[in-house]
């Protein structure tokens, strides 16, 4: 169980996911994009309007049940993007890594870029925005909904 929780907005998924997208556009050009599934897939799409990227590819990877990690599964191969050169791959965080060092067997000649970085993941892409600490569960805005919450004061 995740000691710290941290909430990101739509609004501040596409700022953070911007941001990404200027860091890589002087890497470029790129051939196509890899969304890591499913978190990737919102970044990707920003990415690729940002870069004007049309060839977008997906690999599935299944890892987290709730918050309960397992052994990284692959679901859906990338075989558009062949080896991975010219291609970027995108997804929403690093965490462990586990995941990351999947995808870059897959795609050994690709750029990794993620969103977010812990600090056990982050050596196994090449560009993130921003860092997070190992112990903080992310709350993505397609897994959380607007709800009153009881101010602090309020609880025991």
């Amino acid at each position: 169980m995740a000691k710290h929780y941290y909430t990101v907005t739509w609004d501040q998924l596409h700022r953070d996911a911007k941001a990404l997208a200027w860091r890589l556009h002087e890497k470029g050009p790129w051939t196509g994009i890899v969304a890591v599934t499913r978190g990737g897939l919102i970044p990707a799409a920003i990415i690729a309007r940002e870069l004007e990227c049309r060839l977008i590819e997906s690999v599935s990877i299944v890892t987290y049940d709730e918050e309960n990690r397992g052994e990284p599964v692959v679901t859906k191969h990338p075989v558009a993007a062949g080896d991975g050169t010219g291609f970027l791959i995108v997804d929403d965080l690093v965490d462990s890594g586990a995941t990351a060092k999947v995808v870059r067997h897959l795609l050994p000649k690709a750029h990794f870029a993620t969103v977010y970085a812990k600090p056990a993941g982050k050596a196994q892409v090449d560009t993130f925005i921003t860092e997070v600490s190992q112990d903080t569960w992310i709350l993505f805005p397609w897994d959380t909904e607007p709800q009153f919450i009881a101010p602090l004061a309020r609880k025991p």
